[in-house]
């Protein structure tokens, strides 16, 4: 349980492993993250269901993920660039708008999905994300701007299913639905279907 976490409420999903560039601009966010980097501390992000990005505070999903930040860099005078890494779920189980607009929220950290191998008849997916992830190491050497975070669990049927969702053209609030599966090998079965019918695999 978490009593005081800032939600930052994104038209993006991160999922748990995932990795998310993120443009801060707004003094709101500006203050969260300097906060937070000082604590160390993660902050949660959660899909906007009604709102923008920026302006006055979103509704958002009531379930979302912990962004843990990975890097920075400012190469443009007030736009902080960060690279954030998806931690556990977490279930927003009350929220405060603040003068400011940022919401704090107290939360429930939901457990992490439980090591499950991948069915023989999906061993395509990992041949696919081997495949990505071959091509993102080539693009990008360095492992703090790459679009994935190592180390990487090809045998883990969450891990695999999760980074194949990530860079599926799909809606976010189709990717939101199967962030919030509880079993990863429902998720990954999911995936591998939608594969199969856009004859990706």
């Amino acid at each position: 349980m978490l009593d005081d976490l800032p939600i930052f409420p994104l038209s993006s999903v991160l999922f748990p492993g995932g990795v998310l560039p993120l443009r801060i601009f707004e003094a709101r966010y500006m203050d969260m993250v300097r906060e937070r980097m000082q604590r160390e501390a993660p902050f949660g992000i959660c899909l906007i269901t009604r709102g923008g990005e920026v302006g006055e505070a979103a509704e958002h999903e009531p379930v979302g993920c912990l962004a843990h930040i990975r890097g920075w860099d400012m190469e443009q005078l007030g736009v902080l660039q960060l690279r954030a890494v998806g931690g556990q779920r977490l279930r927003v189980l009350e929220r405060d708008i603040g003068a400011n607009g940022l919401i704090r929220a107290k939360v429930e950290l939901l457990p992490d999905d439980p090591p499950m191998p991948i069915p023989d008849e999906m061993r395509d997916c990992v041949v696919l994300i081997r495949r990505i992830v071959d091509e993102l190491r080539t693009r990008e050497p360095d492992p703090e701007r790459r679009m994935i975070a190592e180390p990487c669990d090809f045998e883990s049927a969450a891990w695999v299913a999760n980074r194949i969702a990530e860079f599926m053209p799909i809606p976010a609030p189709a990717k939101h639905k199967l962030m919030v599966l509880d079993e990863p090998v429902v998720r990954l079965s999911i995936v591998h279907g939608w594969l199969q019918q856009h004859q990706v695999i």
